[in-house]
């Protein structure tokens, strides 16, 4: 059998999956852990945190930086 994946979830006791399978005795499994909910709010900091990051990088208090400051141009540069 190939490699591949599907969904389950743990119901306090036992793993079940969440679509039939067909598995041989013994088969080998791999069985990966996702992120709980307290996981999802430190992602989602994360993401706010680096949103506000850009917003201070790109904001519109950011100035503008003429060409005479390149030290080197890329010829392969198309944008104008």
């Amino acid at each position: 059998m190939p490699m591949i994946t599907v969904p389950a979830h743990f119901d306090g006791k036992q793993i079940c999956l969440d679509e039939p399978l067909d598995l041989a005795p013994n088969a080998k499994l791999i069985i990966t852990i996702l992120p709980g909910q307290e996981s999802d709010n430190e992602y989602k900091a994360w993401l706010h945190l680096s949103g506000q990051r850009l917003e201070d990088a790109y904001g519109e208090n950011e100035p503008e930086y003429s060409k005479d400051l390149l030290k080197e141009v890329n010829p392969d540069y198309e944008g104008r």
